[in-house]
């Protein structure tokens, strides 16, 4: 029976190698995680048909890595009745509270979350490929994979964050174990832990260790914990400060603001960390690096200008303002000061992208942007991301 699997899936390939010799699609997504997924969606609304997802894993597989104890710091509601959008959806009119029945789901669940879309949809992926280079040659975009060259007239490039950590930050970054990297908080041996890091991630971190009863130490280089934003891309998560006051956190954590680590070093057993300000801390368990991530946009910057930041400078339409057709969806989206970081955040986006593609190919799109701005999925003026008037 596996040979018999193997030879049809080898057949298959070779049908999709011939059939990409020939074929030219009108715009291939690149990644099939929520943004991928939803912008996928979206284009298939505004009219679009020859088009193709591809992803170098499957559908949803960032989120299926998460530490299984991880979940969403966003919560979710079947608000859809009262015309509210789930803050976790991808797609009008879906809520994944309603098909999932859980507020804040696991990593895991909103990957399978995200397949059960991608059947509904019957959105055109194929996973397991993946995209080397990208260039543009004969005014079309050449793609290369492991197996063949897939060519488009737009590409969106929606590959997203988690496979890309940040490690290397300071000296002796190589003797940390990033938090992208562990698949069960509950299953890490050792009592007392270092954890560079204190935003989302730095604080999920702690939080279940310390359910576990272990010591916790936490360094971040400001202290999102301090921050009175109101932007969640910059603040702790409201999810986050509740989680803080569980006994267990108060008991085993301690947090240290405004201390940026200078280096760590590895000798005899123990782990030397060792602050700006000359600090030194010891542990005999591999310090964890909650550092956030480089982002995949790094393997496509020849594709784009850089902003100051490092993030790629878009138009109005989250073009390339180098290369047209070139599109960016996801966590990376910047416009101004503007951080587009979270689903409920860049999925406004998806329909912007998704109109710009279908006019090019003279599509109407008049009744899809207005289903999509229905649903506050349609994010074409920028002035009202501002905080909150924070008075009392």
């Amino acid at each position: 029976m596996a040979k018999a699997v193997e030879a049809t899936q080898d057949e298959e390939s070779k049908i999709s190698d011939e059939n990409d010799a020939e074929k030219v699609y009108d715009t291939i997504i690149v990644g099939a995680g929520a943004a991928g997924v939803g912008v996928a969606i979206a284009l298939g609304h505004s009219g679009v048909e020859n088009y193709l997802v591809v992803d170098r894993a499957k559908v949803g597989s960032s989120f299926a890595s998460w530490p299984a104890e991880t979940r969403f710091i966003t919560p979710s509601f079947p608000s859809n009745s009262i015309g509210m959008l789930d803050l976790n959806s991808i797609a009008i009119g879906v809520s994944p509270a309603f098909s999932m029945r859980v507020e804040h789901p696991t990593g895991q669940q909103y990957a399978a979350h995200l397949q059960g879309l991608a059947n509904y949809f019957e959105l055109p992926i194929r996973e397991m490929t993946n995209v080397k280079s990208i260039e543009m040659k004969d005014e079309l975009f050449h793609l290369e994979t492991d197996r063949h060259t897939l060519r488009a007239r737009n590409v969106i490039w929606a590959a997203g964050e988690y496979q890309y950590p940040s490690l290397n930050i300071f000296d002796g970054s190589e003797h940390c174990r990033h938090t992208s990297s562990v698949s069960k908080y509950g299953d890490l041996e050792g009592d007392d832990f270092i954890i560079i890091g204190g935003y989302e991630s730095g604080i999920d971190a702690a939080y279940h260790l310390a359910k576990c009863g272990k010591k916790v130490r936490v360094f971040d280089l400001s202290g999102p914990w301090e921050e009175e934003s109101s932007d969640p891309s910059i603040a702790l998560s409201t999810y986050s400060f509740e989680r803080m006051e569980h006994p267990s956190f108060g008991q085993n954590v301690e947090l240290f603001a405004g201390t940026p680590i200078q280096s760590v070093t590895f000798a005899n057993g123990i782990y030397e960390v060792k602050t700006e300000d000359g600090q030194v801390f010891q542990t005999k368990q591999k310090p964890l690096l909650a550092s956030g991530f480089d982002g995949s946009h790094k393997f496509v910057s020849h594709l784009f200008e850089e902003r100051e930041d490092g993030f790629p400078s878009l138009t109005e339409r989250d073009e390339s303002t180098i290369l047209p057709g070139m599109f960016l969806c996801g966590p990376s989206v910047r416009h101004d000061g503007h951080i587009f970081c979270f689903i409920f955040k860049y999925r406004q986006r998806f329909a912007i992208v998704a109109q710009a593609i279908a006019s090019s190919l003279d599509l109407p799109t008049e009744d899809f942007v207005e289903a999509y701005k229905e649903w506050g999925m349609y994010l074409d003026d920028l002035s009202c991301c501002g905080q909150e008037c924070l008075t009392c």
